[in-house]
């Protein structure tokens, strides 16, 4: 198995490096106001994947770090649930008419983004 994944490693790095043997012909991107841009075009094309991975990370940061905070209350729930289990808040919590749901419970339509 590890062969394996070694050579599909392998053969993923040489087909791109084929494609950049093959596109090093100049590339002119045009900007606004006139502005323009020339370089080779495999050049080109790995700025448009950095730039493409960058905002979607970015992307994604905020939804990081609400889960991240979420498992945070969750952790420190689990660590404070034992020593809230006294006589006196067993009692007080049967006498509730229905339990509240937790703020850090997350809705399924929140996990998929839009």
């Amino acid at each position: 198995m590890k062969y394996l994944l070694w050579l599909l490693k392998a053969a993923i790095f040489f087909t791109l490096f084929a494609f950049a043997l093959n596109n090093q012909q100049d590339a002119t991107v045009h900007f606004f106001f006139g502005t323009a841009w020339t370089a080779p075009l495999v050049l080109i094309v790995l700025a448009a994947f950095a730039l493409g991975l960058i905002v979607g990370v970015l992307g994604m940061v905020p939804r990081w770090l609400k889960h991240r905070s979420a498992a945070r209350e969750v952790q420190a729930g689990k660590h404070a649930a034992p020593a809230a289990t006294t006589p006196s808040t067993v009692e007080n919590s049967t006498s509730a008419a229905a339990p509240q749901p937790s703020s850090s419970i997350i809705s399924p339509s929140d996990l998929h983004g839009i």
